[in-house]
């Protein structure tokens, strides 16, 4: 019988010993430091020492996980690099590829260092306007790089289109309520897909461009420079077609930040600036609808994540999220009938909790 420490025969190598093969095979030598906390993806990440060299950050993504799922995420690391280039190419801070040693599904790449957004603005909170005037100006040249050479590429191959945005709202339904207990009536589930299916449409229908699709504070590296600190982009292999507003809910509406409505504006209109434009009223309509469907998503994933990859580290963002999905549709549902009725639905079932049911 198997140890505690061993490992059956016949048994896949462990990711740790699959990346010390890849030093071997990439020529690069040294060991293991540490592994990196984990994400919400099932990645893993370890920062290496390399022999008479710097850190490293050795990036372990299976090839061979059953293709990417309904909702569309690379596996492997193929989406990583084909990103990569084209994001250097366009002049966006990104991490330099070191190695790749695709036969181990081990990626190298340059250490950006320990400190991501989210970890700065705990220590630093007076920088959050400059970082992330930054950081909406990153994405506006990234967008207008990509309008003005739109050429074939990995970000072309997917887009948010209406089969996307429907499953990610029906994740909300599956997981931030039934999945919970939440009790909810076969009419309140008919009110719930009606809302579903105008989301998921009234988003696919708006204009598309670049899309980083999850452009927020754990995903921007920060690094020390001589005129000051500056941004990196990390996790950007999901790149896709989509809505020039969804990274700007993606970053303002980010669930591990609290920003004020006069900082969201101020950040809405930096980006306005950056791209020549000045179509507020329009950007906000976008920004605030894309928020519905992106926070209901959000706190479905969250639940998800805790039940089914075991990790509950999430879970404290779940309400957080629907809150900015409820603010945010209280906002724009107006006349619209499908957001009336949504509002009211998420009221009456959200109140009665896990006892109750919705009419």
């Amino acid at each position: 019988m198997d140890g505690p420490d061993t490992q059956p025969e016949g048994a896949p190598p462990e990711a740790s010993e699959l990346i010390v093969e890849a030093l071997r095979l990439a020529a690069i030598g040294g060991e293991i430091v540490e592994e990196m906390p984990p994400g919400a993806s099932t990645r893993r990440f370890f920062r290496v020492r390399a022999q008479d060299g710097p850190t490293l950050v050795a990036m372990y993504a299976p090839g061979a996980m059953g293709g990417p799922s309904a909702a569309r995420q690379a596996t492997g690391h193929g989406s990583f690099l084909a990103t990569q280039s084209l994001l250097a190419a366009w002049g966006l801070p990104v991490p330099t590829i070191v190695a790749s040693v695709p036969e181990r599904d081990v990626l190298f790449v340059e250490d950006l260092g320990p400190e991501t957004l989210a970890q700065h603005l705990r220590r630093c909170p007076d920088s959050a306007a400059r970082l992330y005037a930054d950081a909406v100006r990153l994405l506006a040249q990234a967008q207008a790089a990509f309008t003005d050479a739109p050429v074939p590429s990995v970000v072309t191959e997917r887009a948010f289109d209406y089969d996307l945005l429907r499953f990610e709202v029906d994740h909300f339904l599956e997981w931030a309520l039934l999945a919970r207990g939440v009790v909810v009536s076969e009419r309140g589930r008919a009110t719930f897909a009606t809302a579903a299916d105008f989301l998921a449409r009234s988003v696919a229908e708006l204009p598309r461009g670049f899309v980083h699709r999850d452009y927020q504070s754990r995903n921007l590296m920060v690094r020390q420079a001589q005129d000051g600190n500056s941004l990196t982009w990390i996790d950007f292999q999901d790149a896709m077609l989509g809505p020039r507003a969804y990274d700007l809910v993606a970053l303002l509406m980010d669930s591990y930040q609290n920003f004020d409505e006069q900082f969201v504006q101020a950040r809405l209109h930096d980006y306005l600036r950056a791209r020549g434009a000045s179509d507020y009223a329009a950007l906000r309509q976008e920004f605030d609808l894309i928020t519905v469907q992106r926070k209901l998503k959000d706190a479905g994933r969250f639940v998800y994540l805790h039940r089914q990859r075991g990790n509950p580290s999430f879970l404290d963002y779940v309400d957080g999220a629907i809150a900015r999905a409820r603010a945010a549709l209280d906002r724009i549902k107006g006349e619209t009938p499908e957001l009336t009725a949504l509002a009211d639905f998420l009221a009456d079932v959200l109140s009665r909790g896990s006892s109750g049911a919705s009419e």
